[in-house]
């Protein structure tokens, strides 16, 4: 739900959307229907390309695809987009950090990635590297969804500088495994 929450902050603040809300709100503009409504068309037809990468869903994955879409859907159209510049800034920075979170609890909570993280990892254990695998997949959703009509800016390039070290933080808060040793080199004690 935090999630949905952060991304329709983002989308309602004009600036920028996440690569893959640039897609989603390109093919709501082009196609119809709403834009939550594309964030599940797209995450269940992603999970048909796991088939051929052998990923496997978890409850978290199936959650992802359908709570996400749903929660942008029920809030984007309760609420216009701000005029004022200063409340379009705060939903984007907010949204941002708030997504940071939400990222943390849900791979924290270690029910399955993402329909989107799965496709990643599937092509990661294809041989791709995951940073090859990743910014292929986000430049090409970014470029189709831009062609689309989707929004694309500021809040773009702070997303994709962001959500990286949010996710580095916020992760060993919300893992359910545990704590984990800090970053560096591990030290062995007798």
């Amino acid at each position: 739900m935090l999630y949905g929450v952060s991304l329709t902050m983002i989308l309602l603040s004009a600036l920028g959307n996440a690569p893959w809300d640039v897609l989603h709100q390109g093919l709501s503009r082009t196609f119809g229907l709403g834009t939550g409504t594309w964030v599940i068309i797209v995450g269940a037809a992603l999970l048909l390309l796991w088939i051929p990468l052998r990923q496997r869903p978890g409850i978290g994955t199936i959650s992802n695809v359908i709570v996400v879409g749903v929660v942008i859907d029920l809030l984007l159209p309760r609420f216009d987009e701000p005029t004022a510049m200063a409340v379009r800034v705060a939903l984007l920075l907010v949204g941002i950090v708030l997504c940071g979170v939400a990222t943390g609890m849900y791979i924290g909570a270690d029910f399955g990635p993402g329909p989107r993280d799965g496709l990643m990892t599937g092509l990661a254990d294809r041989g791709l590297s995951i940073r090859l695998a990743r910014t292929g997949i986000e430049v090409t959703v970014l470029i189709t969804g831009w062609a689309l009509g989707g929004t694309v800016g500021l809040g773009t390039v702070i997303f994709a500088f962001a959500i990286g070290p949010l996710a580095h933080i916020f992760l060993p808060i919300f893992d359910a495994r545990g704590p984990h040793p800090p970053d560096g080199p591990e030290v062995l004690l007798p």
